[in-house]
């Protein structure tokens, strides 16, 4: 499966997968600062930056709250879980690290905490009961 940006779909391309476009894979609708820099939004509006990463459920741009982000893919998660089975997800570094947030069960907080370098293979797996999250080959 994968996101339904432009980018997740190439990326599914490249390795030789033929994804299924998910919608709760998107990244987060960042509303008024989609297409900006980190750097512009910083030097615009500064004190909604920080709210918005100091909050997570703070949504100063007009759209999703990391907490919604979260929210939105842990639903999609828990379906996973509960159908069984094995998915590839195609998607971006926020929808992951939530993702890893919702499946440990760890404060929201802690998503700033959780790196998530570009093309980086994370795997949850399960046995039923709960999600564990494993690391290396």
């Amino acid at each position: 499966m994968s996101s339904p940006a432009v980018a997740a779909r190439q990326t599914a391309d490249a390795f030789g997968l033929l994804p299924t476009v998910e919608t709760a894979l998107a990244d987060c609708d960042y509303g008024d600062w989609s297409g900006r820099s980190l750097e512009e939004v910083a030097e615009s509006q500064p004190q909604a930056l920080h709210d918005w990463l100091s909050a997570p459920d703070c949504a100063p741009h007009g759209g999703e709250s990391v907490t919604a982000v979260r929210d939105r893919v842990g639903s999609w998660l828990d379906a996973q879980h509960r159908a069984g089975g094995r998915v590839i997800a195609v998607t971006h570094p926020l929808v992951i690290r939530v993702a890893v947030v919702h499946a440990l069960g760890l404060p929201m907080a802690t998503y700033r905490q959780v790196d998530v370098e570009p093309l980086a293979v994370v795997r949850l797996t399960s046995q039923g009961a709960r999600w564990h999250l494993r690391l290396g080959g």
